[in-house]
């Protein structure tokens, strides 16, 4: 058992959710976290874990998910903790305070978490600025884009944030996938996405940063085709495959079970992977794929990356297992890769799609 299950998983359990979370925050900020004395020590990426994404090198495909780092405060903290790259967001044009709380709830025995956040953050100003203040620095970091819940033109709210943040990040992710904003997943629907996209791609021909779009994992067979046949046609990226799922599984056992809001870990892996999978046998090679949605171990990187992702993200796995849980899953990913006689991440990819 790991030295954070074992001493400061008993005391953080304890602790409100979004309290524990804004003190992870705090603590990451002041650096202390990252002393290998007080944490783990952090060992360098076997070579075998390097790989491509958007045309840049990364260390390795373990990416944080979006939703953790909302305001941009610590993506170079997270870097340094081991993770390849990272997505801070969602990040709205206007600063919002999100749902009322509590809405934050870990399900302790179903390692799962669910949440109503609402698109709460800082606003685009804010994150501008930060991610301006790291402009220079290494590392992969991409931005999460949503849109104000009272918006009259959210199409619009994801240009302006493209827009101002393109020359700022290595990737922008469109958000439509949110269960959390009213009526926001309907712009995944084909006409309405179709509409979002045409009015980006004139943005995305200009900016050229990477541009992708994050899907729900409730969305119908025949949805999740014109997803891909849209990202094809309107010269996307790539897609991250998926978002929280509003689906309660019979298998939920946590007192928070009945919660409203997105569910997220273990109990999505299934159905994350399936969409994954689906996705590559639509898309293949075209455009790179990223995995979310129960990633808790490198045997499910590795399921991920063989189901047709370019690379992976995770977020509520560490809510249980703590910040060394990513040199875990990238051990573990590295042993599987070379086992099975891959010299590389990319040369797994899709092998069972």
């Amino acid at each position: 058992m790991s030295l954070y299950r074992c001493l400061v998983w008993p005391l953080v359990r304890h602790v409100e959710s979004e309290r524990a979370h804004r003190l992870t925050l705090d603590l990451l900020k002041t650096g202390l976290v990252l002393s290998p004395h007080i944490m783990f020590r952090q060992q360098a990426d076997d070579p075998v874990l390097a790989t491509t994404l958007f045309g840049q090198r990364i260390p390795n495909p373990v990416g944080l998910a979006a939703g953790f780092d909302k305001n941009a405060e610590v993506p170079d903290a997270m870097l340094r903790l081991g993770f390849g790259f990272v997505e801070v967001g969602g990040v709205t044009p206007r600063p919002q305070p999100g749902n009322p709380r509590p809405r934050l709830f870990r399900l302790e025995e179903d390692r799962a978490v669910i949440n109503r956040m609402g698109f709460n953050n800082e606003g685009l100003d804010a994150v501008a600025a930060r991610l301006e203040a790291r402009r220079g620095r290494l590392g992969l970091v991409g931005v999460n884009l949503g849109a104000n819940k009272d918006s009259d033109d959210r199409p619009g709210d994801y240009a302006i944030s493209y827009a101002r943040l393109a020359a700022l990040c290595g990737f922008a992710v469109v958000n439509v996938s949110s269960p959390n904003t009213p009526g926001l997943r309907n712009l995944q629907g084909r006409e309405e996405l179709a509409a979002l996209l045409a009015r980006l791609q004139p943005l995305h021909a200009q900016y050229k940063t990477p541009l992708l779009v994050k899907i729900a994992p409730d969305l119908a067979e025949e949805d999740i085709d014109a997803v891909a046949e849209l990202a094809l046609q309107y010269e996307l990226d790539g897609i991250v495959a998926t978002n929280t799922t509003i689906a309660r599984p019979d298998s939920l056992r946590s007192h928070h079970k009945a919660e409203t809001g997105g569910l997220s870990g273990a109990p999505l892996r299934v159905r994350a992977q399936a969409v994954l999978k689906q996705l590559y046998g639509k898309i293949g090679t075209r455009m790179p794929l990223i995995g979310v949605g129960g990633i808790a171990s490198g045997e499910d990187a590795y399921a991920r990356i063989r189901a047709g992702a370019s690379a992976v993200q995770l977020y509520s796995a560490m809510v249980f297992e703590g910040p060394g849980l990513v040199s875990r899953i990238k051990g573990e990913l590295a042993a599987l890769l070379k086992r099975d006689g891959f010299k590389s991440v990319a040369e797994a990819v899709g092998k069972d799609s």
